[in-house]
């Protein structure tokens, strides 16, 4: 790989990075509180309510992170250079986790397909995933 497809990469991470950044600045008002709740019995919604716990403000939590297909084109293979992320078998794919922004899954998804989208913009086949917890 030579320095100057280096360089080309890592300002195309800075722009997804910035990207992800910024879509999650632009998401925050809209995140809802998540309130929970644990009954007497845990399979009866409607049984009383034994304890109640602290809001999450950040909202669901889950897991978010950004696939990149095939996993050893040029973009992944320098990603894993850099310890950026790793292999998938499962995902049959490069998977770089988003670790920032404590458990909220809305922040973490909005991060994931800000970032990817960048990337697909420059002709990487990304994708931005996410789960719930």
């Amino acid at each position: 790989m030579t320095k100057k497809q280096e360089n080309a990469f890592q300002i195309l991470l800075n722009e997804a990075r910035m990207a992800g950044l910024k879509a999650v600045i632009d998401i925050t008002p809209q995140i809802m509180p998540m309130v929970v709740c644990e009954h007497a019995n845990p399979l009866d919604d409607n049984s009383p309510v034994t304890r109640r716990y602290a809001p999450v403000m950040d909202g669901v939590c889950g897991f978010g992170w950004i696939l990149i297909k095939p996993a050893n084109s040029p973009f992944a293979n320098w990603c894993l250079k850099k310890g950026l992320g790793r292999r998938s078998a499962y995902e049959r794919g490069f998977v770089i986790n988003v670790s920032d922004f404590n458990q909220s899954l809305l922040k973490k998804e909005a991060y994931a397909h800000a970032f990817a989208a960048v990337l697909s913009e420059a002709g990487i086949r990304a994708y931005g995933c996410s789960r719930i917890d």
